[in-house]
This record gives structure tokens, sequence and C-alpha cells, in this order.
């Protein structure tokens, strides 16, 4: 193997990891309403919406181990915890937001190239169910003769 190739193999595991992690689901909700202030767990629990505890949880504690938002314990009685972006998680309101006006902006397309789609399998499915009813039908003449 050439090392050119190594290092390309490298860096596609490195994009890939970090891609899993800013393509989540959760992870752009949240980093979404921590753009706007730190916040604590029940608000962004209900600010997100539909997002159980634990994977909040696990969602909070892989952004902190990237290095996209740091976790802040207040010494108080019950304990304090806030949720901030870093200066890495900022960065990241760039790509993401640009993503997100992209798919706003394009949502009616891939609609509509989503239903293509569909019909079009649901057309080839149609087709091929008749196809093989159609020759069925002719293996059950053949034998009848």
């Amino acid at each position: 193997m050439k090392p050119s190739s190594l290092s390309e193999t490298s860096d596609c595991q490195r994009v890939s990891s970090i891609l899993a992690r800013v393509g989540d689901k959760w992870t752009v909700l949240v980093v979404r309403q921590l753009s706007e202030a730190p916040r604590r767990f029940s608000e962004i629990q209900r600010a997100v919406g539909s997002i159980s505890q634990k994977m909040l949880t696990t969602t909070l504690r892989g952004l902190e181990r990237d290095g996209l938002i740091t976790r802040t314990v207040f010494p108080s009685v019950p304990a304090r915890v806030e949720y901030e972006l870093t200066s890495l998680g900022r960065d990241l309101l760039k790509p993401v937001g640009a993503l997100g006006e992209w798919a706003i902006r394009n949502a009616e397309r891939v609609e509509k190239a989503q239903a293509a789609f569909d019909k079009a399998r649901e057309k080839e499915a149609t087709g091929a169910g008749r196809r093989r009813a159609q020759t069925r039908l002719t293996l059950r003449e053949d034998r009848a003769d």
C-alpha cells in the first residue's frame, strides 16, 4: 500500500468519525439550542422536545468528549450544571447553519424527487408482480398440457 493511500484512509476515518458526531440528529438540535446561551439539562430537554433523558445524556457526553461543549458544575444545593458551546462548537454553527439553510431551500425539490422515485419503484414492483403471476400461470398451463 502506498504511503499516500494510508494518509487518505486515515483522513477518511477521521472525517467519518467527526461527521458521525455532527451529523447525528440530536447533536444538531442540541448545538443549535446552545448557540443562544448556556443551558441547563432540563432546559435543553424541554427545547429539543422528543429526546429521552438517556439520549440527551449520551449526546452531551459525546459533545463534551469531542470538545464542542463544556460542562460546568456550580457548587450549590442541589448542584447546578450548565452546558455551553466552546469556540470549536461555535465554529461548528457555521457549516451546520449552512446545511440547515440548504435543506430548507431544497426541501420541496427533495420531496418531489422522493415521490417520483417511490412512484417509479411502485410501478416496477407492480409490473414485476404481474410478470411473476403471469409466469406462474404459464407454468400451470404448461403442466396441465
